[in-house]
Formats: structure tokens, sequence, C-alpha cells
């Protein structure tokens, strides 16, 4: 292995690091205080756009543009349906999806693209909804189980696939 070969991927095993880090950062927050901190989300992003610039056997760029706005947009109007439906009913009521929620759900697609996000998704919807029958609470934090489900798709779609 020449040098060039172990920065390269020394480099891909740091920013792996740092995100996980700022995944860990993001779900701990959401379970503890229901909010997903702009401090750890933001670079999450970059790192996001650096993975699938400079290393492109993970995901190429335009699959990753792609897949965040179909997210953010997909999010967002899902979120303002809820917000409307529930508003309606009680007006006091907390909106059912946040805008961290939604920007977590943009970073996840640039990170995964258009299929790991679907991925992704559905495995974090499926384990929000078991975990929420189970413990039979009202608010269901749904950075934790996003954050597992989007590992999972990313170790499947980049190193399985």
């Amino acid at each position: 292995m020449n040098f060039n070969t172990f920065l390269y991927y020394g480099a891909f095993a740091f920013i792996l690091t740092c995100a996980a880090w700022c995944m860990y950062k993001i779900s701990i927050a959401d379970w503890r205080r229901r909010i997903i901190p702009d401090a750890y989300l933001f670079p999450l992003m970059i790192m996001g756009l650096v993975v699938t610039s400079f290393f492109p056997w993970s995901n190429n760029i335009y699959d990753a543009i792609i897949g965040g706005a179909f997210g953010y947009v997909m999010a967002a109007g899902i979120g303002f349906i809820f917000d409307h439906v529930i508003r309606r009913k009680n007006p006091d009521a907390i909106p059912p999806i946040g805008m961290g929620d939604i920007k977590l759900i943009f970073t996840g697609g640039i990170w995964l693209g258009t299929g790991g996000l679907a991925w992704a998704l559905a495995l974090a919807c499926i384990g929000g909804a078991i975990w929420g029958r189970r413990t039979h609470q009202h608010y269901i934090p749904f950075a934790p189980f996003f954050v597992i489900a989007g590992i999972l798709s990313f170790i499947i779609n980049t190193f399985l696939l």
C-alpha cells in the first residue's frame, strides 16, 4: 500500500468517525431534549457532500443532491400536512415533525442518495412505530431511529451491494 492510498482511506475513516460522533450527538439531543442542534447537523451535511464528491464509490454527487432535495421536500410536505390536520383539531398541539427532522432527512438524502434514503426512512419509521407501541409514548424521537437506519443503509449500499 502506497502513501496516497493510505492517505485516501485514512481521510475517509476520519470523516466517517467525525460523522459518527455528530450522529451520536444528534441522537442524544433528540432523545433528551426533543431538538436536533444545527451545530452537529450542518457539519454532518458538509461531510456528506465531501464524501459523495471525493469518494464517489459510496454514492455519486448527483444522486446525493437529488436525494437531499427529495428528502427535504417530502418531509416538509408531510410535516405541513400533518401539522395542518392536527392543528385544525387541537390548536395547542405540538407539531409531529420539526424542522430539525426535516433537515436530518435532507442530510440523510445527501449521504444515502435516493435509494438509500428510502430504505432508511422505511426502517426508521418501522423501528419508531414499534418502540412507540411498546412504550405507549406520544412523542417518539425520530433522530435515533433514523441514524441507526441510515447507518445500516449506508453500510449495505456502500459495502455489500
